[in-house]
């Protein structure tokens, strides 16, 4: 099995996807990085089938846009996607915000120890 050169990170925001070959779904994204996820739906897609994706992944914010993204791997309820085409303001979006979800258990470590009386 080949390694990931990007590391993901754990995440649970809504996605949709849909293809020229089939109806379109919705999903939760379970864990992202600036070059693929993967997303929990009911809805089955089948390895190798490309995708274009929707990520809402930070409140008020517009959705990330992927227009292609092809289906690497698919068990059970979740699928890997590997994105293929993404437009350059969209990939500037998908890396703040994985940036941004890289460093929240930071950020949350940090505020915890600014609060009086804890560890």
């Amino acid at each position: 099995m080949e390694q990931r050169s990007n590391l993901r990170y754990r995440a649970l925001f809504r996605s949709s996807f849909s293809s020229v070959a089939m109806v379109g779904g919705e999903g939760s994204l379970l864990d992202l990085s600036v070059r693929g996820c993967r997303i929990e739906s009911l809805i089955e897609v089948k390895p190798g089938a490309t995708l274009e994706v929707r990520i809402e992944a930070i409140g008020g914010e517009p959705p990330i846009q992927i227009q292609a993204a092809v289906v690497r791997w698919s068990r059970e309820r979740e699928f890997g996607l590997e994105f293929e085409v993404i437009a350059p303001t969209e990939w500037g979006h998908l890396q703040d915000v994985v940036k941004q979800i890289e460093l929240e258990p930071y950020q949350l470590e940090r505020q915890a120890a600014d609060v009086p009386g804890s560890v």
